[in-house]
């Protein structure tokens, strides 16, 4: 009976040490070229990992020290081109738990470990690049872009790991504005001028930086990251408008001289004659500086275009465009511009932004007041500045003055083009929209 007792004794003890730490979770996150697996833990982990590519399944195989598995794994990564499975395999010991990512192709692994906080344990990431989900709806592909449209690089703010704020009724912000984006990336790529790109096509993470450089790769004219605001308190509502402010612009510019190749590119190879000319130190900075201001200037005009559009539709909580030091907003070769749709911690707008209709309203007005900046200022060579009409479908909510305020036109000229007696529009019915 003593003897039985010790045995009983040892084994909660060794239980006890053996979950110091325990994985709570596992969650799943795939995006168009990469997976983020995430391990949620009671405690930093102690891990160690390494890869089998010598045949199919391709395996990443993670040992997580004195920890205890504490969650299913059934059907992860179900949703991932690049991820076939998630298992366990037989621990190096037995205070270890050993855990197994099958792959369907190789690929190099970037784990980290990231800090508990408000609303997360400590988590272990694991980066999987790769082809991971097919892009779909009216986000277009870098290979699918026309040359000569005016492409617009829409930003979903947040995502993945990331909600972004909470409203009061538990609404993510990641959700709502993905939503907004997808419905502005419709309206634009219904436009015969303009096409959409959407930097985030799903619920997955991406960093502040690889936000601009995927409109880069892109070659947008154009980008603007949709978010929705948030306060400590119930009572601020209202949108805004956000451009980068000349501190960051300065900063920024610094930062693209020391990238020879980026720079290279956005000053069209003259830094090769520059590098000849050494009497002439400072011009690439110069010029990059005046693309920078060039970028600002029209991003502070479209924003104005779009604060006048989305004022129809809700409330500003202000009135100008507002200058910020943004991260995402730092591209010296395009207007950026960051849109707070709202504040998600008003009861009211939470309710608003949680609107199908509302969210429709909203990216109209963004398409709207992106589309008279381009009308009032053509890029070169693109079907807005080639063509002298375009035929448009009316639709809901249309009118001759709407039109003719949208599209940087007159009611008169839309009804001499469409020899129109009448001011009234039915929905459906096809008119010719004079471009200037």
């Amino acid at each position: 009976m003593i003897k039985k007792f010790w045995v009983v004794l040892l084994a909660l003890c060794s239980f006890s040490v053996w979950a110091d730490n325990s994985i709570e979770s596992v969650r799943v996150w795939p995006s168009p070229d990469k997976t983020r697996v995430v391990f949620d833990l009671s405690e930093t982990p102690e891990y160690s990992y390494f890869m089998l590519n010598q045949q199919k399944p391709y395996r990443l195989v993670i040992d997580f020290n004195n920890t205890k598995l504490n969650t299913g794994l059934t059907n992860l990564g179900k949703d991932s081109l690049l991820v076939r499975k998630v298992r366990t395999s037989s621990p190096k010991n037995n205070r270890s738990s050993r855990i197994v990512i099958e792959l369907n192709s190789k690929t190099e692994p970037n784990l980290f470990v990231l800090p508990a906080n408000e609303s997360y344990k400590d988590r272990l990431v694991v980066d999987l690049p790769g082809k991971s989900v097919e892009r779909s709806g009216p986000a277009k592909s870098i290979d699918e872009l026309k040359d000569r449209k005016v492409t617009i690089a829409i930003d979903a703010g947040h995502g993945g790991d990331d909600p972004g704020s909470i409203g009061p009724r538990g609404t993510y912000e990641k959700n709502v504005v993905i939503k907004i984006a997808r419905a502005l990336a419709k309206m634009i790529n219904d436009d015969p001028g303009m096409q959409a790109f959407l930097v985030r096509t799903g619920d997955y993470y991406l960093g502040l930086n690889e936000r601009p450089q995927k409109a880069w790769d892109a070659k947008a004219d154009f980008f603007v990251s949709i978010h929705a605001d948030a306060f400590r308190t119930p009572q601020p509502r209202g949108g805004s408008v956000w451009v980068l402010s000349k501190r960051r612009a300065d900063s920024e510019v610094g930062r693209w001289l020391e990238n020879r190749e980026q720079e290279s590119e956005l000053l069209g190879g003259v830094t090769d004659i520059l590098s000849k000319n050494s009497h002439e130190p400072y011009l690439a900075e110069t010029l990059l500086d005046m693309s920078m201001d060039s970028s600002i200037a029209g991003a502070y005009s479209a924003a104005r275009h779009i604060i006048d559009e989305m004022s129809s539709v809700t409330k500003m909580h202000k009135t100008k465009p507002q200058a910020a030091s943004l991260a995402v907003l730092k591209s010296p070769d395009k207007p950026s511009l960051l849109v707070e749709t709202g504040f998600i911690s008003n009861p009211d707008e939470e309710r608003l932004l949680t609107s199908n209709a509302h969210q429709q309203k909203m990216a109209r007005a963004l398409y709207n007041g992106i589309r008279r900046y381009f009308v009032s200022n053509p890029i070169d060579n693109t079907y807005l500045a080639n063509q002298n009409s375009f035929t448009y479908t009316v639709k809901s909510g249309d009118s001759l003055s709407v039109l003719a305020q949208r599209y940087n036109t007159t009611v008169k000229a839309i009804k001499t083009e469409n020899n129109l007696r009448s001011n009234v529009l039915k929905i459906g019915q096809k008119i010719t929209i004079p471009s200037r």
